[in-house]
């Protein structure tokens, strides 16, 4: 009976999607909805994008592992990037008009930067789109008692979200999230209160929490632990800006208040729900302690699927998977269409600038397709790296390569194109420099943060450098003596004076 439910709501989220696929007329619409979305279709979409799979089963296993501070990168970091986005983002690029934020470098830096910060930005949805097809295998799993392997798992769940999001675009991803929120919430909520009557309530849960220290935040005073806490802080925050998922959900928006309250609204609501699964885990530690001691040794992401498949009645199960599958599929639909968009229109436009709308739409297609298999390959090649680990390795590769040039386009005039460049190598070679494969100076230092300060250091250099050379050398070519037949010293006094 789970496994027909379970399969009757994918068989109507498909069907949503398909059907809002029918108002994609243009690429505009298959990319941007037709920038028509009202403001609680922005706040679910915003929300369910980031409410994925590490959120379940990813943050609530490393919360009891190590307290709060221990997910300072997610979803604290997380929720933060959105309402960043929403507070110094979001109305000034909405009203330039875009459709990609590979577009924006094209505009403010030109075609080079704009080529190089769409391949960084493309290349750090891997490890993202990774995860939610990670775990949609492990659902999958789970659900048919290893009927179905993970890889097998995994091709299954990517067949499903494709169906809908490479016929609607972002209309169905819209729509789809707007359904699976409302799952996502019910169906979590319902289940943390069984938990907690379970557990013998929600105090004693609180108790243990505080018995566990696990409401400990702040790192110890030392530097070592306080500028690792604060990269961890800072990887997700800024490096989630400059993402085209984050910008799609903006320019979709029916007007730029929209656009801007729409990420405000929907990043305070993830960081206040994503202490729901934590408080459900938290539950079963006192409801399972032996078989949580056990599966946080061997693999914390089973705690959760576990305490619900074993101790809960058929309506928990359901209420879970229906929630866990809506929180991956509305992260996987959009993280797919996202990179797609940007190889399409700031990549291979360059090489095929003559394509007219229908060549465009079809483009954006094909390439969803070929983006879907690689990270498919990737996923599969990537088995047994934790869902967690491989969301927050995404983002430091933006971070470090197109968060300044981003930032500074913005909000610094002198920021320039060679300004940009040196931002971009300067930050990338320097956060490679700092792998453990190379040096060990990624022990002392964490090698994003380095890499964020080297970004900003060769902005700074780069955009100024020159001018301060040409000031120099007009300033020394004016204080020069002139010479030649009759000519006077610069500093003599004019004729007739």
């Amino acid at each position: 009976m789970l496994i027909g439910l379970v399969a009757l709501y994918l068989s109507f989220t498909v069907a949503i999607g398909l059907w809002a696929a029918r108002r994609v007329k243009s690429s505009t619409d298959f990319a941007l909805a037709g920038r028509s979305l009202p403001l609680a279709m922005i706040v679910t979409t915003t929300f369910a994008t980031w409410f994925g799979s590490e959120t379940v089963l990813g943050i609530s296993a490393k919360f009891v592992q190590g307290g709060l501070g221990n997910v300072v990168e997610d979803p604290f970091g997380a929720s933060m990037c959105l309402v960043l986005v929403g507070l110094f983002f979001a109305y000034r690029l909405y009203r330039m008009n875009l459709l990609t934020i590979g577009d924006y470098y094209r505009k403010r830096f030109g075609p080079g930067i704009e080529i190089f910060c769409s391949c960084v930005i493309i290349f750090s949805y891997l490890g993202w789109v990774a995860a939610q097809i990670t775990a949609l295998g492990l659902v999958f799993n789970l659900l048919s008692v290893g009927a179905i392997s993970l890889p097998g798992g995994m091709v299954l769940g990517v067949a499903i979200v494709l169906l809908y999001t490479v016929f609607g675009g972002m209309f169905s991803v819209a729509w789809t999230d707007f359904l699976q929120m409302i799952i996502i919430v019910v169906g979590l909520l319902a289940i943390a209160v069984m938990a907690g009557q379970l557990a013998g309530g929600a105090d004693k849960v609180f108790a243990l929490a505080q018995g566990n220290d696990w409401f400990r935040f702040w790192p110890e005073p030392k530097f070592h632990d306080i500028v690792f806490f604060f990269a961890a802080g800072i990887t997700m925050m800024l490096g989630s800006i400059p993402q085209q998922d984050v910008f799609q959900r903006v320019m979709s928006a029916k007007n730029a208040e929209t656009a801007r309250l729409g990420p405000i609204i929907g990043g305070t609501a993830y960081l206040l729900f994503a202490f729901v699964p934590m408080f459900i885990v938290a539950c079963a530690v006192l409801i399972m302690p032996e078989e949580t001691k056990t599966l946080l040794a061997e693999d914390p992401q089973k705690v959760l699927p576990t305490l619900i498949m074993i101790h809960m009645p058929l309506a928990a199960q359901i209420f879970f998977f229906g929630a866990l599958i809506s929180a991956i599929m509305s992260t996987a639909s959009a993280t797919l269409l996202a990179p797609s968009t940007t190889f399409v229109e700031n990549i291979l436009k360059h090489l095929r600038p003559h394509m007219g709308d229908k060549q465009l739409l079809r483009a954006l297609r094909v390439s969803l397709l070929g983006f879907a298999v690689l990270v498919l390959s990737y996923s599969i090649l990537m088995q047994g790296t934790p869902i967690y680990e491989l969301v927050s390795g995404a983002y430091q590769v933006t971070l470090v390569g197109a968060f300044v040039p981003l930032v500074s386009g913005l909000y610094w005039k002198p920021a320039t194109t060679q300004g940009a460049v040196f931002s971009i190598v300067l930050g990338i070679v320097t956060w490679v420099l700092f792998f453990p494969q190379l040096t060990s100076w990624g022990e002392s230092f964490p090698g994003q943060l380095a890499g964020l300060i080297a970004a900003g250091v060769g902005m700074v250099f780069g955009s100024l450098a020159p001018q301060l050379m040409r000031n120099r050398h007009e300033l020394a070519h004016a204080h020069a003596p002139v010479h030649g037949h009759g000519a006077q010293g610069v500093h003599a006094r004019p004729a007739g004076s």
